[in-house]
């Protein structure tokens, strides 16, 4: 496959979430995702772990009081004249819930090339809301309205649901675009970059696809002085149990290139142990620097390839 623009617009996707009642798992949505770029394979490469946030309130019945509890909280509190109290009468006279949407984010990979870089990163959330708290715990009132919106020893209830889970449409991120911007920000070589270069020249990347195991992830954090900083971290996605490489002591030649070469098979791809040294804790740098020693002196099993990767992470090491 060679590089090719993809044409995906996000309301296209976020139209698609919209028509698609998620079921037992998600392959309806990534059929209806694959209807909109025939042309390129997609794949569901991560499930994140499971999350939550505010949600919106109901009463005692079900029935939906609003969605977003933030924005009813502020307007009912103005509507009761900037009296919290008055507002927490309101709200234990009609027995009002407070609801949390829990969800999990589904990870998308478009491939667009079989360069590391190639692909396109979908991020879909894939929601249900359920009741979580009464909204006001008469024995213990808030004090604000922060507390009352999110309280730190909420009056918890049991769970129920409402309605179905939804899907919604997080971002659409174009790694190789995405890579350039980042690399203009941050001085000298970002390790993700240096990490899909090396991936590019190794063996592992005449084999192998790079984003069958690995996806380039954004995120967001705050600065020292309070801005916001747009970063990228790499997440492993291969599925299958791999065993920890830490020990070397006494192991050369042979007896390591044949561990190496072990874990290589399990990961499905040569010269993997690079790369899950470099991100992770199953390979220890260890190997690095015993691999190294081998091929300086007597000993030569890896492709010329690999070892110009290798003799550049001895002399400029990095991790991700």
């Amino acid at each position: 496959m060679t590089e090719a623009k993809l044409n995906l617009a996000g309301q296209d996707i976020t139209d698609c979430c919209k028509k698609v009642i998620p079921g037992q798992n998600d392959d309806l949505l990534l059929s209806k995702l694959q209807a909109l770029v025939p042309d390129y394979p997609i794949r569901l490469a991560l499930t994140g772990d499971e999350w939550y946030k505010l949600g919106g309130v109901v009463d005692m019945n079900g029935s939906r009081i609003a969605n977003d509890i933030i924005e009813w909280a502020e307007r009912t509190y103005l509507e009761c004249g900037q009296n919290l109290q008055t507002l927490i009468d309101h709200a234990l006279e009609l027995q009002l819930i407070a609801t949390r949407q829990t969800g999990k984010t589904l990870y998308f990979v478009v491939q667009t090339g079989d360069k590391a870089e190639d692909f396109t990163l979908i991020e879909i959330d894939k929601t249900h809301e359920v009741s979580d708290r009464m909204l006001i715990d008469e024995n213990n009132p808030p004090a604000d309205l922060e507390e009352l919106i999110d309280p730190i020893q909420p009056f918890c209830i049991e769970s129920y649901g409402f309605g179905h889970s939804r899907y919604t449409y997080r971002r659409k991120t174009d790694v190789k675009l995405f890579m350039e911007v980042i690399n203009e920000r941050h001085p000298g070589e970002h390790p993700a970059q240096r990490f899909m270069d090396d991936w590019n020249r190794s063996s592992a990347g005449q084999k192998h696809r790079m984003s069958d195991d690995w996806i380039i992830r954004p995120y967001r954090h705050t600065g020292r002085f309070g801005e916001q900083i747009v970063n990228v971290e790499i997440v492993n996605t291969h599925k299958n149990h791999l065993p920890h490489l830490e020990d070397f002591a006494g192991k050369k030649g042979s007896s390591l290139s044949n561990v190496l070469s072990r874990f290589d098979r399990q990961a499905g791809y040569p010269f993997a142990w690079f790369f899950y040294m470099l991100k992770g804790k199953l390979v220890s740098t260890h190997s690095a620097e015993s691999v190294y020693k081998d091929i300086s002196g007597d000993f030569a099993y890896l492709p010329e390839r690999d070892e110009a990767v290798l003799r550049d992470w001895i002399s400029t090491p990095y991790n991700v």
